[in-house]
């Protein structure tokens, strides 16, 4: 495949599944926000695993003190 066709396969499917999930959840409106509690629950731990990948990991979890150590100039 070529760049062009690529790029248009790619938006021709996000466009044919937005157009789904729009027609599934204008049908089903009700269902959907009934399950949106559960859904944010089952949010808390994905968010958890992603949003502390960068700080430095759990090194500092050794007991005493949870600050890290002071740096001196």
């Amino acid at each position: 495949m070529t760049g062009f066709s690529r790029n248009f396969a790619i938006m021709l499917a996000t466009a044919i599944v937005a157009a789904a999930l729009f027609w599934l959840l204008r049908d089903h409106w009700g269902h959907a926000l009934g399950a949106l509690p559960y859904l944010l629950f089952l949010a808390c731990p994905l968010m958890h695993l992603f949003m502390h990948h960068g700080h430095g990991g759990h090194q500092y979890h050794s007991g005493g003190d949870a600050s890290p150590p002071s740096r001196t100039p």
